[in-house]
């Protein structure tokens, strides 16, 4: 059963992952009533559910810091303002009243109201890309992981790694130096993640098998070893191992936001220069809404967020400005 909150708000925000958190501390400053409403129980979106012990090398300010360190970094700010928090709450409507110009959320906990919205859902519902590999279903966390939650637990460990990306090559730099060894494995020689990583990477500890892919994972209650193959001629390779870290993205799906009558382009929601929406008074930002020259970076998300609260201070008080003036000139 829902309940109905008769509160009006001036701005809500769908998603608590930094670019959600920079919105709710930007509609602060502009002195709007807001709300934060997020489907996992805690703040800090993928980068708590994912990968809190990696680190980020890419904010400004901060030349490395650890995910779950950045979380709360984002979470002190945003909540110095106060917003009202709806954690563990999936947002399942949203409707605008043609009339009066208000927005209804609904979720499977309550009804929510509001004057504008900010969409930062990230990219949406997420499950890991899985292999269609012998063993390997059976041994899932048993020395078999997609995501890291405890860097500690995987100290002087043999690990293997999957993947040529961004995560597989900073899940490398990162837990390669304490592993007894580490090795990463991928299908071609053409490396997705940034090239400084792929550089340090390569520098370092980790053994890097080109051209390679996992054929089956062995063990009983728990993981010990996997076979590779080199795809150009087929030859197999054991390595003995007790941690195999899968980095092979991520499948997403928009859910019930694609039914909200927005415009979605390839899985994104369409947005203009204000990162207002097709629909009046909602607005989007971070890695789920889509632009000519869109990059999908925390430093561009919290920038999107900022241009969002800002002219959603327009909307709803047209005599406002849009730009706010500069934070240090206030006290």
């Amino acid at each position: 059963m829902t309940s109905t909150d008769t509160e009006l708000f001036d701005f809500t925000i769908i998603g608590g992952g930094p670019t959600g958190l920079y919105g709710a501390f930007y509609a602060g400053l502009r002195q709007m009533k807001t709300k934060v409403i997020d489907s996992l129980g805690a703040l800090g979106g993928q980068l708590s559910a994912l990968y809190p012990e990696k680190y980020i090398y890419d904010v400004g300010g901060f030349p490395k810091i650890l995910a779950k360190d950045l979380v709360e970094q984002f979470a002190a700010q945003a909540t110095q303002y106060e917003p009202a928090v709806c954690l563990s709450e999936k947002v399942q409507t949203l409707v605008r009243d043609t009339e009066t110009g208000v927005l209804t959320l609904t979720t499977d906990k309550g009804v929510h109201r509001t004057k504008t919205v900010l969409i930062a859902a990230g990219v949406g519902a997420f499950i890991p890309r899985r292999l269609d590999v012998s063993g390997l279903q059976e041994l899932e966390e048993k020395g078999i992981q997609y995501f890291v939650n405890d860097t500690s637990t995987l100290r002087g460990k043999r690990l293997v790694i999957v993947g040529g990306g961004d995560s597989a090559f900073d899940w490398a730099m990162a837990l390669a130096p304490d592993a007894e060894n580490c090795t990463l494995i991928h299908r071609s020689d053409k490396f997705r993640a940034h090239e400084d990583t792929v550089e340090k990477v390569l520098a370092g500890r980790t053994d890097i098998r080109r051209f390679h892919e996992l054929k089956a994972v062995h063990g009983e209650d728990r993981l010990e070893a996997v076979t590779i193959f080199d795809n150009r001629d087929g030859s197999e390779t054991r390595i003995e191992c007790d941690n195999l870290l899968l980095n092979l993205g991520f499948l997403t799906n928009l859910g019930p936001i694609k039914e909200w009558g927005l415009d979605i382009e390839k899985n994104a929601i369409r947005v203009d220069s204000t990162m207002q929406t097709n629909v009046p008074g909602v607005y989007a930002a971070g890695d789920i809404c889509t632009y000519h020259g869109k990059l999908k970076l925390i430093a561009t998300g919290i920038g999107e967020a900022g241009t969002a609260a800002n002219f959603a201070k327009t909307f709803i008080d047209p005599a406002a400005r849009a730009f706010p003036g500069h934070s240090s000139d206030s006290k």
